[in-house]
């Protein structure tokens, strides 16, 4: 190797002045390798290859090894000063170099080697390299085919249909003046929908409406771009003000929907913070999950609800490593609700800040609608009409850091959005590609959100109403031994066990009952875990309710589907027929918030709350549409509460 090196050093500069050291460290370090194939190659190839000489050799060599499907060239075996890359150990090579040819190889070079040596006759031809490698295959090569684009389609579709997790369209048409009445494909075909997101109604309230015709007479249907190209306006700035208020947070950010939102926030967040950990709740929303993922920050997954698991797994982090704990406050195919205030504790312990989904919450839940969070503390802001950041300071909805939310469920638009501090606020703003590049929300969408936020925050009917339906359709099928999954929200989940049944029930109830309830299997669910998911409303009344309880008996005794008693017998499972389930399952609104009086039947509370609803719609029906507040925009940063 030595005596090599003294010779090369006699034809070439580089090597004459650089040490053996170098020379060494040259050749084993390597970087991505910029040729066809991919592979590393090192440091002293690439320095070869801007050489006059030896970068017209590396060009036919690398040629060859196209050729023969070996992509990866050594400029280190030319040399003869090695590479862990190189798979030759050739002997002593003489290298020879003329003004005519540019650069000539002895054959001598490849004598200990299983290579040919290469014809270098057409090293002068600028095409030989591109020519040798762009050729065709070898003979014995077995032709190419395209790639079948339709088979991996069909493929893909297939497996949905043999595991029953193939979803079907209901077409389904919400009839704003008969809510919750629909039309099916034939507008002559009623139907009654059991499963809205519409939790409250909102999306035919009178001064919703009201409001959206005005804005969208005013100012169009679209935005026009996004909020960093004209589609920034008053309209965003007065929701987003109503939003931080709602919750009591420095600043708010709306979004195309709360998907994006959850996936944009805990992306950016995830991705820059240094070594950040997310911690998720195992039953989170697969929004909340890709955010995780498109972070690319650690993720642990702590089990459902389960504050052993969650402070083990914070113990095992050092204390300066930035946590973030996701998690969800009703989650919405089971019904069940976090420990907020004891994540709470566990965020404040081991130095993690809390991300909470409410977007199930927000409307349903809280004095003023601002939802789980803010009835923890239900008697704090039932007192005041307009609760502030320091009357509130140290309540549950007070610490949580980060909150997001829909428009789009009890609110009855279209939308998400997240509140918490103005930093945190601004900094998603300016880092999050999913706000960035999205195009704004239409004017009358967002005046329609801002108007109906600040309808629920003033009128606690819609959801109490809402509370003593849920409350009444439990107890009903209850009675009649038809599986509830034990909850203390408003989600009645009614546990069926296997895709197809699910399916079967919900087209029987539709088509012989006129009875829309989605059936809800993989990936929403765990497979056998399937179930139909009931949402009960204010617009649901005493015969709705009757109706949908007989005919929910009667496909259970059609299908043969399992009862309470069936699945107890079984030892139970997730909640149902378990021991105790319903006790530790009572309902987040107490019968004092609800208003129940002593010894007052729900049945009872329902139609009292009802009339009370009915005279609060005639009401609305004479009254102003209510006008979001003024706000200055020159003053306020985006995103930020005045």
């Amino acid at each position: 190797m030595e005596s090599l090196l003294q010779q090369s050093r006699a034809m070439c500069p580089f090597l004459k002045r650089t040490s053996p050291a170098s020379l060494r460290t040259l050749a084993t370090a390597t970087r991505p390798s910029t040729n066809y194939g991919g592979g590393t190659m090192s440091n002293l190839q690439v320095i070869a290859r801007r050489c006059p000489v030896m970068s017209k050799a590396l060009a036919v060599q690398s040629a060859r090894m196209v050729g023969t499907k070996r992509f990866t060239s050594c400029a280190a075996g030319v040399t003869g000063l090695g590479s862990k890359h190189c798979r030759s150990s050739p002997g002593k090579r003489t290298l020879h170099s003329t003004s005519g040819n540019g650069a000539t190889v002895s054959a001598e070079i490849y004598k200990n080697t299983q290579r040919d040596p290469p014809d270098f006759s057409k090293i002068n031809t600028p095409s030989s390299a591109t020519a040798a490698a762009t050729s065709g295959p070898r003979p014995d090569a077995p032709a190419a085919k395209p790639f079948n684009y339709n088979a991996f389609y069909n493929a893909e579709l297939e497996k949905k249909h043999k595991d029953k997790s193939y979803r079907y369209f209901n077409n389904i048409n919400r009839l704003a003046q008969e809510f919750p009445q629909a039309h099916t494909a034939s507008a002559e075909e009623r139907v009654t929908v059991w499963c809205s997101n519409d939790y409250l109604g909102m999306g035919r309230n009178s001064e919703v409406l009201a409001t959206m015709h005005k804005t969208l007479d005013t100012y169009g249907a679209g935005a026009g771009g996004t909020r960093n190209i004209s589609g920034h306006n008053q309209h965003a700035v007065a929701l987003e003000n109503t939003l931080a208020k709602l919750h009591g947070k420095e600043g708010a950010l709306v979004f195309s929907s709360c998907f994006v939102a959850n996936d944009a926030t805990l992306a950016t967040l995830g991705s820059k913070m240094p070594d950040c950990v997310i911690l998720s709740d195992s039953l989170n929303h697969a929004s909340m999950i890709q955010g995780i993922r498109h972070s690319s920050a650690k993720k642990m997954v702590f089990k459902h609800n389960d504050l052993v698991d969650l402070e083990t797994k914070l113990a095992s982090l050092p204390l300066d490593v930035p946590k973030i704990i996701a998690f969800e406050s009703v989650y919405s195919m089971c019904g069940s609700i976090a420990p907020i205030e004891k994540i709470c504790d566990l965020a404040d312990k081991y130095g993690a800040i809390t991300f909470l989904d409410e977007v199930h919450a927000v409307g349903m839940y809280g004095p003023h609608g601002a939802g789980v969070a803010e009835h923890l503390d239900y008697d704090v802001y039932a007192s005041q009409d307009t609760p502030t950041p320091r009357s509130t300071k140290g309540t549950v909805m007070d610490r949580i850091d980060i909150i997001t939310g829909t428009l789009g469920k009890a609110y009855g638009c279209v939308g998400g959005y997240i509140a918490g501090s103005a930093a945190m606020v601004d900094t998603i703003r300016s880092l999050a590609p999913g706000f960035i590049f999205t195009t704004s929300l239409p004017p009358a969408t967002m005046a329609g959100a801002d108007t109906a936020i600040q309808y629920q925050a003033r009128h606690q009917g819609d959801r109490v109403l809402q509370q003593l339906h849920t409350r009444a359709v439990k107890a009903a099928f209850k009675e009649l031994d038809i599986p509830v999954i034990p909850n203390p929200s408003h989600i009645v989940p009614l546990l069926v066990g296997d895709a197809e049944v699910a399916k079967k029930a919900s087209d029987k109830l539709l088509e012989e009952h006129g009875i829309y309830v989605q059936a809800i299997n993989y990936p929403t669910v765990p497979r056998g875990e399937e179930r139909l998911r009931i949402t009960p409303t204010p617009g649901h009344i005493k015969q709705h309710r009757d109706h949908l309880v007989q005919a929910v008996q009667t496909v259970w005794e059609e299908l043969g589907i399992k009862r309470t008693s069936d699945w107890e017998a079984q030892g139970g499972f997730v909640g149902v027929g378990v021991e105790g389930a319903e006790a530790e399952n009572q309902p987040i609104w107490n019968d004092a918030q609800l208003g129940l009086k002593e010894n007052e039947a729900v049945e009872a509370a329902v139609e009292r709350e009802f009339a009370e609803a009915a005279m609060t719609a005639a009401r609305m029906q004479t009254a102003t549409p209510i006008r979001p507040a003024a706000v200055a925009t020159s003053s306020i940063p985006v995103g930020v509460a005045a």
